[in-house]
C-alpha cells in the first residue's frame, strides 16, 4: 500500500530484549560462512557509536516538531539505545571468539569526529540515508534466508533490529522535513540525495574494508577474500544487489520511507517479542 507520508496509526514500540548472554559464540557463527560472519561483524562494529550519533542528530530538530513526532523521536531513541547495547554485547562476544576489532573502531571514531564541526542539518542528512540503508537491510533481513544456518540466537537478535528499522524507518526523513520546511523541494531533494551518495560511497567503502580486516585474521587474503566479498555482495546472497531497487526510490520525486508500508514484515515476527513491549508510542 502506497503512503506519501509515516502512516497515522503507525506505533513505535520498543521491545527490551537481551540476547546472547553466556553465549560462546562461534567464530564463523553465519553457518559456518567466515564471508557472512564478516559481513554481519563488521556492520555490527558501527553500531554502538552510529546510533548514538543517529539519536543525537535527531534529537537536535525535535523543539517545536508536532506532538506525534515528538513523540516518535523518544520512542526512536528508545529503541537505539536497546539496540546499542545488543550490539555493544555482540561485539565483545566477536573479540571473544579471538577477532581484534580495534582498527574497524578506530574507523568508525574517526569518521565521527568529522561531523564534530559539521552543521547539524547535514548530519541529519546522513542519518536519514543511513536510517534509509538500515530500513533496505531490514527489510532484506525479515523477508528471506540470509540468517539459515546461524547461530538462533543470534539470527534472532538481527531479527528483532530488523523489526525496530523497519518501524521507525520514517523518524528521520520526517525530522528532516520539519527541520528543512523553509527549504524548496529543489534545495531538499538536492541535498539529501548528494548526501546519500556520499554515504553509499563511505558504507560500501567501510564494509569492504571492514570484512577484509576481518578475514584477514582468518587466512583469508587476496583474490580469495576478494572474490568471496563480491560473491556474497553480487552474486548469492547479494546483499548489495538486493537493495538496489529501494536505493534508486529514495531518488524518486516523492519518496518517503513510508511509500512502501511493509508493516507485514514487522507482524509476521512480531509474536517472539509479546513479553518485551514496553509502553508504545502512538
Amino acid at each position: 500500500m502506497a503512503q506519501d507520508k509515516t502512516p497515522v496509526d503507525l506505533t513505535i514500540t520498543p521491545r527490551d530484549r537481551r540476547f546472547g548472554r553466556g553465549l560462546a559464540q562461534k567464530r564463523w557463527w553465519m553457518n559456518g560462512d567466515p564471508i557472512g560472519t564478516a559481513f554481519y561483524n563488521a556492520l555490527s562494529i558501527t553500531f554502538p557509536r552510529g546510533e548514538a550519533f543517529f539519536i543525537e542528530s535527531v534529537k537536535a530538530f525535535r523543539d517545536g516538531a508536532p506532538p506525534k513526532l515528538e513523540r516518535e523521536i523518544k520512542a526512536f531513541t528508545l529503541q537505539e539505545v536497546m539496540h546499542s547495547r545488543e550490539h555493544v554485547a555482540f561485539n565483545k562476544r566477536v573479540t571473544d571468539a579471538g577477532y581484534d576489532v580495534s582498527a574497524l573502531e578506530d574507523r568508525v571514531t574517526e569518521s565521527l569526529e568529522l561531523t564534530r564541526d559539521r552543521p547539524q542539518i547535514l548530519n541529519l542528512a546522513v542519518t536519514m540515508a543511513l536510517e534509509h540503508y538500515t530500513a533496505m537491510m531490514a527489510a532484506m533481513i525479515l523477508r528471506g534466508d540470509l540468517f539459515q544456518g546461524a547461530d538462533p540466537e543470534i539470527a534472532e537478535m538481527w531479527r528483532w533490529h530488523a523489526v525496530e528499522e523497519i518501524e521507525h524507518k520514517g523518524v528521520a526523513y520526517d525530522t528532516w522535513m520539519h527541520a528543512t520546511r523553509d527549504w524548496s523541494a529543489w534545495k531538499r531533494w538536492k541535498v539529501r540525495a548528494i548526501m546519500m551518495l556520499l554515504v553509499t560511497r563511505e558504507f560500501w567503502i567501510r564494509r569492504v574494508q571492514g570484512m577484509l580486516c576481518l578475514l584477514r585474521q582468518d587466512g583469508i587474503t587476496g583474490a580469495r577474500a576478494y572474490w568471496g566479498i563480491a560473491r556474497y555482495l553480487i552474486g548469492s546472497p547479494g546483499v548489495l544487489r538486493r537493495l538496489v531497487p529501494a536505493w534508486v526510490a529514495y531518488f524518486m520525486p516523492g519518496f518517503h520511507p513510508w511509500n512502501h508500508d511493509d508493516r507485514a514484515l514487522i507482524r509476521l515476527a512480531d509474536s517472539a517479542y509479546e513479553a518485551a513491549l514496553m509502553p508504545s508510542v502512538a
